[in-house]
């Protein structure tokens, strides 16, 4: 919000009359209607959003009833000798194998998962071209050219496949793993039912991890994850999916730009979304993804890009200030692509505990008057390292109870978002922009070695089973209502907990809803907001 006009009445008296009240009058009735739209630019609308887990062979989301979308790398293998130590495959530029060399064949990792994560039952394998494939799991039901019926159980484990042999003049290529029961229905709709029911009523899609944002290697528009690409584990998912996902859920869609993509890249980007993303819906358009962060490369890219622009000499103020920077420089690109700017939304993103930093970016440049939002991510944070000065450490929490533990979220945990929440609030009103959360959610972590203590994972791991979790989730997402913010994205959809961390809503495709109190108190509060979402 614009500050009060504020005349003082030395000011007032040095001035005729006359004049004195026409430039009051036009200053004070100036100022209401910047004050007016300042207020309506804030006018928050609480709502829930969520990041979907990246697509990985340990994935326990499963998003698409092609498993093989989620397959590893190609690992070269010798005939005789270690795992992995095979000579260097030929590939195409999808990924494909083009030929093996002698004494060599190729493995590759469908689905790590055990303990019956995936599912059993009769996969349909296709494929082009000629040669031998051998898959590791279940056995062969039908087996002729370009198609292998394969019963699978899940309770073996891993589900790799082998090429033993390839036709150099016709080599295997496209190949496909689907899911009992979707071979008529795989090329219409990728995407598993189950999957787009739990997500359906949801506010927007934040595609973060689905773009490989972190750490991103592309830069040409040519570098981009393409459909016909063997997998979307290396550089992720394609446009083209992402956009048919929102449009299936009729959703918003949160995109992160690669931190090295170049103008045309962004622009062609950009052009893709506008032909084809329904007109009911909003993208959202963020550079890359914690550029502040110094654990992701983008942050020191940012950094040396911003010193070389003279921006500033320490490399995180040169960070934040080229972040701001190039997040305008890809709004224009977008404006210029739309037109306007009515139906996209311009995204800064900054630390959730350093409002300073949030002012820096916003300020830096009036980057402010060319974004439509401020976002954060209010974590309900304990990142536990070895040794600290306040005394948090492994050792000490290790040892703590459910109760003590959660005893120390509502009292320190939960007050420190709350304070995160409204100081970066003031900030993001001082500039007229609504306030939201790219990422939010429990924040239970051992970090810089600690995540190895055993202890400690295991009461992170009970912590996030625990009713109380949803307790603490409902209180947050309330605090948050209630401080102003709009969109709230959680982090993350379906993932498996772990000593890196306990992200997942739910942990696994199959888990019941009921049985995990954050999803649930997440859902109800989305069910709150107007959203028609089931549980």
């Amino acid at each position: 919000m614009k500050e009060k006009l504020n005349i003082g009445r030395r000011n007032f008296l040095a001035v005729s009359a006359s004049t004195a009240l026409a430039t009051l009058f036009l200053s004070v009735k100036d100022a209401i209607a910047k004050e007016s739209e300042a207020n309506k630019a804030v006018t928050a609308n609480a709502r829930l959003g969520i990041n979907l887990a990246g697509i990985v062979d340990w994935s326990t989301e499963q998003p698409f009833v092609d498993f093989f979308h989620m397959s590893r790398d190609w690992v070269s293998q010798p005939k005789k000798g270690a795992w992995g130590t095979g000579p260097k495959l030929t590939l195409d530029e999808n990924g494909w194998i083009k030929k093996l060399e002698k004494g060599c064949y190729a493995t590759r990792i469908v689905c790590s998962l055990e303990d019956n994560q995936y599912p059993s039952g009769d996969y349909v394998i296709l494929y082009d071209g000629e040669g031998e494939i051998a898959p590791t799991n279940g056995f062969i039901k039908e087996n002729k050219a370009g198609r292998m019926v394969l019963k699978v159980d899940a309770a073996r484990g891993s589900f790799f496949i082998n090429i033993n042999k390839t036709n150099p003049q016709n080599y295997i290529r496209n190949i496909r793993v689907i899911l009992p029961g979707y071979e008529a229905s795989y090329q219409k709709n990728p995407w598993h039912p189950d999957f787009l029911k739990r997500w359906s009523g949801i506010a927007c899609l934040r595609f973060m991890d689905f773009m490989k944002t972190n750490n991103s290697t592309q830069i040409k528009w040519d570098d981009r994850p393409k459909v016909s690409d063997a997998s979307y584990t290396s550089k992720g998912v394609p446009l083209e999916l992402m956009v048919d996902l929102a449009n299936r859920l009729n959703t918003d869609a949160w995109f992160c730009m690669p931190h090295q993509a170049d103008d045309d890249y962004v622009k062609q980007f950009a052009l893709y979304v506008k032909q084809n993303l329904k007109p009911e819906l909003r993208a959202w358009v963020e550079y890359s993804n914690e550029v502040w962060n110094g654990a992701f490369k983008q942050n020191d890219y940012a950094a040396k890009a911003g010193q070389l622009l003279k921006f500033a000499e320490k490399p995180w103020e040169a960070a934040w200030k080229f972040n701001a920077y190039r997040s305008v420089q890809i709004f224009n690109i977008w404006t210029q692509v739309y037109g306007d700017h009515n139906q996209f939304i311009r995204v800064l993103a900054s630390q959730a505990d350093n409002d300073y930093i949030s002012d820096q970016i916003l300020s830096f440049q009036d980057a402010a008057t060319n974004a439509d939002v401020l976002a954060i991510a209010p974590y309900v944070a304990l990142s536990v390292p070895p040794e600290a000065k306040d005394g948090i450490t492994e050792k000490v929490v290790e040892i703590w109870s459910l109760d003590k533990l959660f005893d120390h979220i509502n009292k320190v945990a939960l007050p420190e978002s709350a304070k995160s929440i409204k100081n970066s609030k003031r900030v993001a009103d001082k500039y007229g922009l609504k306030l939201v959360a790219y990422e939010a959610g429990q924040h239970l972590v051992g970090i810089t070695g600690a995540e190895n203590n055993e202890k400690l994972t295991k009461l992170f791991l009970q912590a996030n089973a625990d009713v109380r979790m949803g307790e603490i989730y409902a209180k947050n997402l309330a605090t948050w209502t209630q401080l102003g913010g709009d969109l709230i994205c959680s982090f993350n959809s379906v993932s498996r907990w772990s000593k890196w961390g306990s992200w997942g809503l739910l942990r696994s495709y199959s888990d019941l809803p009921a049985n995990s109190p954050k999803f649930m108190a997440t859902i109800k509060w989305a069910i709150s907001r107007g959203q028609k979402m089931t549980m």
